[in-house]
């Protein structure tokens, strides 16, 4: 090892020193912004819970609050005390607070990709804020746990049952695009048409560039189901470790962890409790225990099958989204020079 390689690890062994003392603070600074947003919506009146015609739901600003106190005494405890068994148990919980309140936020970034703004400024930012402390949080949860060296493993592919499961959530989305591409291009699907569907998303206030694709017979929806797809592949393939010979000047080089896991995360926690949740409506509907309404569709069987369709896409996905992250997570952490060495 040479002399700059060792100034090099001896960095970054100091940065992972401090690493515990400097996520608790993080964290703590997120918690007191987060209260204070909470209890600025509170005394303001604004509502962080949208349903269609914007109804209210003052009590999930307290909620807001209460999370945001929690983590605030929590990186407190940490900083103090340091990070005791009890307090990681908390961590956690005050991390699934936050993860159920971010819940959707994907919704809401793929709205703004499409060039529409969102129905209300004050849950987006509540879900944004919401998913920075589900991530500072598991962070001071498991910021004790140091990595085992700085040395890079070698591209490699998912077992194969992660492979397997990121078939399952490609078939999974072929009938959805399917659909969505007949509707584009002027075809009748579940007894509506083309024009039909097009109509609905003008009155629903799709964006211009929404319009624009389906225009073109292009759903933008399908679009993002490729790149969603493309997302799974890239988690369970070495190409998704080191950038491939058609990404040109950056051929060689090392995908930052960060940039498939931060998406892969956002859509895994939103498809996937999404989707099962979704299904399980759609079979209490089937088993005539609810009402399927049927909103735009002329029947509630029309409504059904569409929403089978969607909803097992998105589980299917998400669930796959999830198995392949994990892999990825695994297979790319740092490890030591012995142990690559053993290899």
């Amino acid at each position: 090892m040479t002399s700059a390689e060792r100034t090099m690890e001896a960095r970054r062994g100091a940065r992972w020193r401090r690493w515990p003392r400097w996520v608790a603070w993080a964290t703590m600074l997120w918690a007191v912004m987060y209260a204070g947003f909470g209890l600025a919506c509170v005394l303001s009146g604004t509502s962080l819970l949208y349903h269609g015609g914007g109804s209210a739901a003052p009590g999930l600003g307290w909620a807001v609050v209460v999370v945001g106190v929690l983590g605030t005494l929590l990186g407190v405890a940490v900083v103090r005390y340091g990070l005791r068994p009890a307090l990681r148990v908390l961590l956690w919980v005050a991390c699934g607070l936050a993860g159920i309140t971010a819940f959707s936020l994907l919704m809401d970034v793929i709205t703004l990709m499409l060039g529409q703004g969102v129905d209300s400024l004050a849950s987006a930012a509540n879900k944004a804020l919401a998913a920075v402390g589900a991530v500072l949080l598991a962070a001071t949860a498991r910021s004790d746990r140091l990595p085992a060296g700085t040395a890079l493993r070698a591209p490699s592919a998912a077992p194969r049952f992660v492979q397997l499961a990121a078939w399952a959530g490609t078939l999974a989305f072929v009938p959805y695009a399917a659909m969505k591409l007949v509707w584009a291009s002027g075809g009748t699907f579940a007894g509506i048409t083309g024009e039909e569907m097009l109509a609905v998303s003008e009155r629903n206030g799709a964006s211009g560039i929404f319009l624009t694709l389906e225009s073109w017979g292009l759903d933008p929806t399908a679009l993002l189901a490729v790149l969603g797809v493309f997302l799974l592949w890239g988690l369970v393939r070495p190409w998704g470790q080191v950038f491939p010979r058609w990404t040109l000047f950056l051929h060689g080089r090392r995908v930052p962890r960060w940039l498939p896991l931060a998406p892969a995360l956002l859509g895994a926690a939103t498809l996937a409790p999404y989707g099962v949740v979704g299904v399980g409506y759609l079979a209490l509907a089937a088993a005539g225990v609810v009402t399927m309404r049927r909103g735009d569709f002329h029947s509630s069987g029309d409504a059904l099958l569409v929403g089978w369709i969607g909803m097992v896409a998105f589980a299917v996905y998400g669930i796959a989204l999830i198995v392949a992250a994990r892999s990825y997570w695994l297979r790319t952490r740092p490890a030591s020079r012995m142990s690559i060495s053993a290899d």
